[in-house]
């Protein structure tokens, strides 16, 4: 399977910076089983991440060969333009592929106010899968909104909301909108990714990012995630999770198992 925004000669992103240091050959799930071998990984979820392919169900179907040989990744989360006419016909390819347990529309146009994109959206409920999203802080309203008219589809909202700075006054907004989504009790957060903007981040600058995700959907609706291998380009695998684990040390023990495997199990069912 190609990656085309990983292949050598590729511009620099616009937030994320230089992504030479993961334009490898390959990074397959063999790679992240050694990688995390002591890091006490039970289940992976693969996000898609051919952006641009001609033919969506193509990673689905790559993806699932190494979940027949490797039982990881146990859950996929494919691609479909939730607007488009095939709409139909490639959900039906992805749902012949027993790993798949939803979809991502990664799209920053004005696919929220799109009747089509939203009966999509709705047609996930009702075959069970759910709905990864990345939306723009101007979108969130939006997508608070969309939540409450289908509570029938399962909305994870991917990379904590993707906040793109960290400014004092956006931190305010971004909180403040958040738990708008989390009003909606379809909705569930995955807190992962927030190296992608702080690169040098620190316990210290994760601290307010994260305990607002928790306070916002309660830990029976947040759990963490590690974005990898892109995170990769700032952090380990074990600096990642070990800082996840001190910043919710005072938490239940009931609740650090909700934040770490149990609402990824159950979202996700793995």
């Amino acid at each position: 399977m190609r990656y085309a925004w990983l292949e050598p000669g590729q511009p620099d992103d616009e937030l994320l910076g230089d992504y030479a240091a993961i334009r490898a050959e390959r990074y397959w799930p063999d790679d992240f089983l050694a990688e995390t071998r002591f890091a006490g990984v039970e289940g992976v979820v693969h996000v898609q991440a051919a952006v641009g392919t001609a033919d969506p169900v193509a990673e689905t179907r790559w993806v699932q060969g190494f979940t027949d040989r490797l039982g990881v990744p146990q859950g996929i989360i494919a691609f479909a333009d939730l607007a488009a006419p095939d709409l139909e016909h490639v959900l039906a390819g992805h749902l012949a592929y027993p790993a798949l347990r939803g979809i991502r529309d990664l799209r920053y146009d004005g696919y929220l106010s799109d009747e089509r994109w939203e009966a999509g959206f709705a047609r996930l409920g009702e075959l069970g899968l759910v709905c990864c999203d990345d939306p723009l802080l101007e979108q969130y309203p939006r997508v608070a909104a969309l939540a409450a008219r289908h509570p029938e589809t399962t909305l994870c909202i991917d990379h904590a909301g993707f906040p793109r700075r960290r400014d004092r006054e956006y931190f305010h907004t971004w909180r403040a909108e958040l738990r708008r989504i989390a009003d909606a009790p379809s909705t569930v957060i995955k807190i992962s990714g927030l190296g992608q903007i702080d690169h040098g981040w620190t316990m210290e600058s994760l601290r307010p990012w994260v305990l607002a995700c928790i306070e916002a959907f309660g830990a029976e609706r947040s759990f963490f995630g590690t974005n990898w291998p892109v995170d990769r380009l700032w952090s380990s695998y074990a600096d990642v999770v070990d800082a996840y684990a001190a910043l919710v040390s005072d938490f239940s023990s009931a609740e650090q198992r909700l934040l770490f495997s149990e609402n990824a199990n159950r979202v996700f069912r793995l």
